[in-house]
This record gives C-alpha cells, sequence and structure tokens, in this order.
C-alpha cells in the first residue's frame, strides 16, 4: 500500500498518481510533476489516499511543487503557440501532399518538445514533413497517429443524447465496448443508433452493462420452459429494466394466451414436474372433450324432436258426382254469404238434349271412376247412332 494523490494533464484526461512527498496538494491545485516527458503542470482531482501496489506504475514519481502564477501565464502563452504551430503543421502538409489529417499540437511546459496529433488510413512517410517543422520551431518533433477514438476526444462534439460526448467529458480511459452489449440490452443493431460521433459503438452501452448481466442470470432465457402461477408455459420476451418475463401458458378453453409475470413469480421445472403437468392437462383435455360430446349429443336429440313433423295426410280422390255435390254446397254457402245474389248455373252439354253436365277442370278421378265414366260415354254413342240411323229407315 502506498499515498498517492490524482493528477490529470488534460480535461477528460486520463489520472495519473503521484506521491504527494511534502507538498500534500488539495484537491483542484495545480501542480508541477516529473513524467516521462519531461516537467509537466497538471490539476490534482483527487486527495491523498491509499492504494494498492498493482494499481501503480512504476517508479512512483513525486510531486515537484505547487504551481504559481508565473508557471500558469507559461500554460497560457503555449496555448497560443499550439494555435500558431497547428496552422504551419496544415500548411506543410499540403506542400508535400500527405495523406494526413492533422488533430491536436501541444507543447510540453518546459518548451523542450512540440507534439503534433494526426489520423491517417495507414502508414505515412513524414521524414521530409519532420525536418521542415524542426527547421521552423528549432525544437524536437513528435509526430504521434492516434485512433478515431482519441480524435473525437480531442475534438469533442454533441451525442445523439445531445449532451456533450462522454469521452470529451468526464471519460478518462476507454473501455472495450462489443455489439454483445447491445444485444443484451435489447437495442436496434442500426449502426446509425448505437455509433458515435467517432463511428465506433458508443461507450455509454458499458454504463448499464454489468446490471444486465446481473439481472439476466436471474431471469429464464427466451424458449425456455418454465412454471408459473398458471401452469407450465414458454418465455416469448424478456424485460430485463422491468424484471418480467412475457410466458406463452394454456388456458382453461384449450387456447394459448401471453401472461406478464415477475422474475419472483416464476422458477425452473423440477424434474418430473413438466410430466405431471402433461398428465394433469391431458385429464383435464379428456374431462373437457367428454362434457363438449354429452353437449353435443343433447343438442343433437333436441335438433331431432324439433324436426318431427306430423305426417301429411293422403290426397283424398273423389269421383265427379262427389265433385259436383261439394261445390253444389259450397255455392250455396257463397251466395248466402254474398247477400242472397244469384249465381250463374254451370254451362251444360245441350247435344241432342242428353249431354250431362262436365265441370271443365274436374279432379282425377278413381281408376274404376273412368271405366264407368267410359262405358257410359260408349252407350251414349251407340244411342246417338240409332237415332240418327232410323230417320233414314224411314
Amino acid at each position: 500500500m502506498a499515498t498517492v494523490i490524482g493528477v490529470r494533464f488534460k480535461k477528460a484526461g486520463k489520472v495519473y498518481y503521484f506521491s504527494p512527498g511534502d507538498v500534500w496538494p488539495k484537491p483542484g491545485e495545480n501542480v508541477i510533476v516529473e513524467t516521462t516527458r519531461g516537467i509537466e503542470l497538471g490539476e490534482v482531482v483527487t486527495g491523498a489516499r491509499e492504494v494498492s501496489d498493482e494499481a501503480i506504475v512504476q517508479p512512483l514519481k513525486n510531486v515537484i511543487r505547487k504551481a504559481t502564477e508565473t508557471d500558469l501565464q507559461i500554460q497560457e502563452k503555449n496555448v497560443k503557440r499550439e494555435e500558431e504551430a497547428f496552422k504551419v503543421c496544415i500548411q506543410k502538409i499540403e506542400q508535400h501532399k500527405l495523406e494526413m489529417k492533422l488533430v491536436n499540437v501541444e507543447y510540453t511546459f518546459d518548451d523542450s518538445k512540440i507534439i503534433f496529433y494526426f489520423t491517417a488510413n495507414g502508414r505515412v512517410d513524414f521524414r521530409d514533413l519532420v525536418k521542415d517543422l524542426a527547421g521552423i520551431f528549432h525544437m524536437r518533433i513528435e509526430l504521434r497517429q492516434i485512433g478515431v477514438r482519441d480524435e473525437a476526444k480531442m475534438l469533442g462534439g454533441l451525442g445523439a443524447c445531445g449532451r456533450q460526448i462522454c469521452c470529451g467529458a468526464f471519460l478518462g480511459d476507454f473501455q472495450p465496448v462489443s455489439i454483445k452489449m447491445a444485444k443484451e440490452q435489447n437495442l436496434s443493431l442500426n449502426p446509425t443508433k448505437i455509433s458515435g460521433q467517432c463511428g465506433r459503438l458508443m461507450c455509454c452501452l458499458k454504463y448499464e452493462q454489468d446490471y444486465y448481466e446481473e439481472t439476466l442470470k436471474r431471469l429464464p432465457r427466451v424458449g425456455k420452459e418454465i412454471m408459473t402461477p398458471d401452469g407450465v408455459g414458454y418465455v416469448t420476451e424478456i424485460n430485463v429494466l422491468r424484471e418480467k418475463v412475457k410466458v406463452r401458458v394454456r388456458t382453461g378453453d384449450d387456447t394459448f394466451e401471453v401472461r406478464d409475470y415477475g422474475v419472483d413469480d416464476v422458477r425452473k421445472l423440477q424434474p418430473g414436474e413438466k410430466l405431471m403437468e402433461i398428465e394433469a392437462q391431458m385429464r383435464s383435455a379428456e374431462k373437457d372433450n367428454a362434457n363438449e360430446t354429452r353437449d353435443k349429443e343433447e343438442e343433437n336429440q333436441d335438433e331431432a324432436k324439433k324436426r318431427r313433423y306430423p305426417r301429411p295426410k293422403a290426397v283424398k280422390t273423389l269421383n265427379t258426382d262427389e265433385y259436383m255435390e261439394i261445390h253444389a254446397e259450397g255455392d250455396g254457402e257463397t251466395g248466402a254469404s254474398d247477400g242472397g245474389k244469384k249465381r250463374r248455373p254451370p254451362k251444360q252439354n245441350d247435344e241432342n238434349g242428353k249431354g250431362e253436365d262436365m265441370q271443365a277442370n274436374a279432379k282425377q278421378t278413381r281408376p274404376d271412376n273412368r271405366k264407368k265414366n267410359h262405358n257410359r260415354r260408349r252407350e251414349e254413342n251407340s244411342e246417338r247412332a240409332s237415332a240418327e240411323k232410323a230417320p233414314s229407315d224411314e
């Protein structure tokens, strides 16, 4: 264990540990420390505390002194010189036609070196550029290639949430982020929605990953069978933030329904519990089928009773005399109901004075009556023929 203080050299930069020595500065104060790049001015962000030896990068160096007003003026002067050096370097890059993008320029506190940060798609031969810059500034020149994340951190900007990007506001180190985090958090895999200003996955995907990992251990996976208060069901969807699951369960009418349950209301199936549940469902299904069969039989019996119509009576056939008598009685009743008006008598066949009244629309008679009528017509015809023959003999 060692007593250290945390010092930061850039806004939202990495925190380095130094031994307070005899200075013991407070958080917010500026100090002068010795680094691998030389003498640097930094800001104390954490007070003196004890940390393990594994968290310290050896060798642990001491704080030289607290920063004075002169040191702060030198720092402001270096910021102005950085702007001038940036413009000069841009002109030289265009002059040498190098495929590189200058991002930032940094002067060391002791004016021993100038560092130029740039990005490029591949390796760049900048030896001639270094010679030109060294001839202009008469200092040691260092060109350092950085990645797109470091570029976004230096330039800053606004994120998709509308706030300043995290790496430029408070993130000291870049944490590894993978597409698996977006999948576990049930986010859209559209690159434009989960990527930051740098074109990489957003750093904020890491913030809630620990909570998701802990909660997912308690929640069942999608497609697994679990026991619910309503019986065995299949998990169709999980909601990590609300700690709820949607389960497809069988209802009483032998249909399926998706219902929501809390993580504490469901549990894994015990050995043999699924078989017992299936047997119970089969018994319930058999009982329901028996009830349905009985109901259908009762309905069929009721329908059969409703369909029992009385047998229709046979059509009664009448001969000509019976038919005329019935119609005569009906005409008498109709005449009485018409106020005593006389009805025209039916037309008679007056041929030779021996024809009988015949109804044109008489009903079909029985076969024996037809035979009698036929014999009667034969007799009439024979009589008519004899009557016509008698005058000729005279």
